[in-house]
C-alpha cells in the first residue's frame, strides 16, 4: 500500500471496516487509520495530522458524509495516533472524540503533548503539524470496561498502559477483532515480522507484558495494527512479540552497560538497524534511536 490507498479489511470476520495508509513520515505501510462504514460511522486512530485530508478523502470515497461521522477514537494521545483528532473533529462537526481519561486533557490543550513529542522524535518533528485542540465538550473520557456503540458494531475498551498510561485497545466482539494500538508491537507486512516499540518517557516492560496477556485472554480472530494493517491472529503471536520485546530490552541494557553512554548506545543500534530497506534510512534510524531512549528511561526508572 501507499499513501491514500484505502482497502476493505477482509481478514477474519471483519465487516464494514476499511483501512487507509496515511503516508505517515512519508513512509508506506507505517501508519494506518481505520474507518467503520457502520450505522454510526467511526474513525479509529487519526494519524499525525499532517495528512488528515487523506482521511477526509477516504470518507468521500466511502460516501460517508462528514456530518454523519459519530465517533473519532484514537487509542492513545501520542501524536502518531491522535495528532489528527482536532482537525477531524473540526471537519466532522457531529463526532465525539473518545480517548482514555488520562489523555483527554492533552487533546483539549496539546501544548505539553507537543513538547513531549518534540523531545521524543527529535528532527523527525518536521513530519508533524501542530495539532488542533479538541473542544472539551466533544471529548468523551474512557475507562476500562466502557463500550463505544456504533449501532451495528460495538467496541469494548481495555486499558493497556505498558506503552503509555493513556493507551487503550478496542475489541469488536461481533467481528472478533482487536485494535492493538502499540500494545502488540509494530507489524511489518512486507517482511511478515513483528518489531519492537519502546518510546520514551512511559515505556514499561512489565506493563507491556501484562498488556499482551490481555490480548491473549481475548484470543481474537484478527489483529488490527495501527503500524500496520490487519493480521490474522494465530496461536503464539503474543509469545512472539513478548520474545522480541524482552530480547530488545536485554540487548539495550547489555550494550549500555558496556558503553556507559546513552548517546553511544543509541548510535550503536541506529547504525545497525535492519529496517532501512523498508522504512528508509532516516525513519529507521530515528525509530531505533527513539526506542533505545525509551528503554534507557525505563531502566533508569526501574533503578530508582
Amino acid at each position: 500500500m501507499a499513501r491514500g490507498d484505502l482497502r476493505e479489511v477482509t481478514t477474519g470476520s471483519c465487516s464494514d471496516l476499511y483501512y487507509l495508509d496515511t503516508g505517515m513520515y512519508d513512509t508506506d505501510e507505517y501508519g494506518a487509520v481505520y474507518i467503520y462504514d457502520a450505522a454510526r460511522p467511526a474513525i479509529v486512530e487519526t494519524g499525525i495530522g499532517t495528512h488528515h485530508e487523506v482521511i477526509l478523502d477516504a470518507l468521500d470515497e466511502l460516501s460517508i458524509a462528514r456530518e454523519e461521522v459519530a465517533v473519532i477514537a484514537p487509542t492513545h494521545v501520542h501524536l502518531d495516533h491522535a495528532g489528527g483528532a482536532g482537525f477531524l473533529a473540526e471537519a466532522c462537526p457531529n463526532a465525539e472524540v473518545y480517548v482514555h481519561e488520562i489523555g483527554a486533557s492533552h487533546l483539549a490543550d496539546p501544548g505539553r503533548l507537543v513538547e513531549g513529542t518534540k523531545a521524543a522524535v527529535g528532527d523527525q518533528w518536521e513530519f508533524y503539524v501542530e495539532p488542533e485542540p479538541v473542544p472539551e465538550d466533544r471529548l468523551v473520557a474512557l475507562q476500562a470496561g466502557d463500550e463505544i456503540h456504533l449501532g451495528d458494531h460495538r467496541l469494548d475498551v481495555y486499558h493497556a498502559p505498558g506503552h503509555a498510561p493513556h493507551q487503550v485497545i478496542f475489541h469488536d466482539p461481533g467481528d472478533d477483532a482487536v485494535f492493538t494500538a502499540d500494545a502488540a508491537g509494530i507489524w511489518v507486512p512486507e517482511l511478515g515480522e513483528i518489531r519492537e516499540t519502546s518510546p520514551p518517557p512511559n515505556f514499561d516492560l512489565d506493563a507491556c507484558l501484562a498488556d499482551l496477556e490481555t490480548v491473549r485472554d481475548l484470543d481474537p480472530e484478527t489483529l488490527l495494527y495501527t503500524h500496520f494493517g490487519p493480521r490474522e491472529y494465530r496461536e503464539g503471536a503474543m509469545d512472539e512479540y513478548e520474545a522480541v520485546l524482552t530480547e530488545w530490552v536485554e540487548s539495550v541494557e547489555q550494550k549500555y552497560d558496556e558503553l556507559g553512554d546513552g548517546e553511544a548506545t543509541e548510535a550503536f543500534f541506529a547504525d545497525r538497524t535492519e529496517m532501512d530497506a523498508v522504512w528508509g534510512e532516516r525513519k529507521a534510524r530515528g525509530e531505533t534511536a527513539m526506542n533505545v531512549r525509551g528503554v534507557l528511561t525505563y531502566l533508569r526508572g526501574r533503578e530508582d
